[in-house]
């Protein structure tokens, strides 16, 4: 295992790039899908009503996160008995299934009603793998990494999202300048998930690469899936605690890469090549504040940072938000999101790490990815479906800064909560482990 526990920088570098490469595909794919959301409404939900034939793509983008949940519970599980390794070259599979799906299917004046089905089984598809591959990157990240650097590894989790956001916007720029609108919206819109399914052999070969992490080779039990559930059950405050605490990071991530492209075309009239540009700025300054609040928090703890930035996300949300609207430009939507943008990384940066760390060891990849499934299940898969829908309802372009408030009021009252069950929970440990002790 020293290729994989080996202190040396280089080593460390390989092995981050190589687990993260999966994760790379699974968030390009949902930007992809969110980006192009007005094109795929137009190929699989035709309709007189541009609004409705919006929301139930929109809603489709939502579906896929419904099935992490379960897929947390069933591949999470999986991982926990049969390794780190395993388990992320599983949730490749499926993810790569699910895309294809998607790219090559034809549209609703080909198959009629199938077409639109289809499409969703390939979202559920890539919604059910999805719903660990973030728990077993975060947690394979913390059982490699180094003493005092584990909230600099596990924010490449994270980082290699930002790479995916910054590829899509690339890669969206480009087509937009090769290609007119109609061309885009008629088939241009596929190339992306093309380009995703010819990069599937590649990642396959690099994460082959992965050895099983020494902290899982060198565990005595490995429990079985009932064993999993009994234990997650068991921990449910826990669980729920750490679900709030993913809400503010997911619905903040999907607010400001899925749903600029859309927000920046639909409701402040910006031209697509502006929406992207800012998409992909976005997503340098995620893949600049990930890794340096990651580090912070390795100096200065996880819970000081956690309390500062939902509290400013509370505090500034809808007021930047509320001046953008008022005074739509290029340049105050690139200002307002790069606000959004430091305060999302620097949450998340200290948040994944916290969240691997405060897990039970036994059940640490199914219980961060069922935390982390259920805050994007119910609440940041469907942003763009509720940012659009609270604009369209209310008539305030600013809305989607109080859904951000109150996504920011779910992380605090999660940091706060988490800490007392945590010492709850250590100390039903060591009282069980003094009544068993012969």
């Amino acid at each position: 295992m020293n290729n994989v526990t080996s202190p040396s920088r280089q080593g460390n570098a390989r092995t981050i790039f190589n687990v993260t490469s999966g994760n790379f595909l699974e968030m390009y794919d949902f930007m992809v899908f969110g980006y192009y959301a007005s094109a795929i409404a137009k190929t699989f939900f035709p309709g007189d009503d541009p609004f409705a034939s919006l929301m139930l793509t929109l809603m489709t983008f939502g579906a896929g996160f419904l099935m992490r949940p379960l897929g947390a519970i069933i591949l999470g599980a999986y991982i926990d008995r049969h390794g780190r390794r395993k388990g992320l070259l599983l949730t490749l599979g499926l993810m790569a299934m699910g895309t294809l799906t998607i790219a090559v299917m034809p549209g609703y004046a080909t198959l009629g009603m199938a077409a639109p089905v289809l499409i969703l089984l390939g979202r559920l598809l890539q919604g059910f793998s999805a719903g660990v591959e973030l728990g077993g990157v975060s947690v394979y990240l913390s059982e490699i990494a180094p003493e005092g650097r584990k909230g600099f590894f596990v924010s490449w989790q994270s980082g290699s999202q930002q790479i995916a956001v910054i590829f899509a916007a690339l890669l969206g720029l480009l087509l937009n300048h090769l290609l007119d609108k109609g061309q885009v919206t008629e088939w241009g819109w596929r190339i992306p998930f093309i380009i995703g399914c010819l990069i599937v052999p590649f990642l396959f070969w690099i994460r082959r690469m992965l050895e099983e992490t020494e902290a899982f080779s060198q565990r005595k039990h490995h429990p079985t899936l009932r064993q999993v559930l009994r234990s997650v059950v068991r921990n449910w405050a826990l669980v729920l605690a750490g679900m709030l605490m993913v809400v503010t990071t997911t619905v903040s991530f999907y607010m400001i890469t899925a749903f600029t492209p859309t927000f920046g075309k639909t409701v402040l009239m910006m031209s697509d090549k502006q929406s992207f540009f800012v998409t992909l700025c976005i997503g340098v300054s995620n893949l600049f504040w990930l890794p340096v609040m990651g580090a912070l928090s390795d100096r200065v703890g996880r819970r000081p940072l956690l309390l500062l930035f939902t509290l400013l996300m509370i505090a500034t949300a809808w007021p930047v938000l509320h001046w953008l609207v008022n005074a739509p430009s290029f340049s105050h939507l690139l200002e307002a999101e790069l606000w959004l943008s430091f305060l999302y990384g620097s949450y998340n940066g200290a948040m994944v790490v916290y969240l691997t760390e405060v897990m039970p060891a036994d059940v640490r990849a199914t219980g961060f990815s069922l935390a982390y499934s259920l805050a994007t299940a119910l609440f940041g898969g469907f942003t763009p479906a509720i940012c659009s829908y609270l604009i369209h309802a209310t008539g305030d372009k600013a809305m989607p800064g109080v859904w951000l408030s109150i996504a920011a009021v779910c992380g605090l009252a999660g940091t706060l909560l988490i800490q007392p069950l945590v010492k709850q929970y250590r100390a039903r440990r060591l009282a069980e482990q003094a009544v068993s002790w012969p």
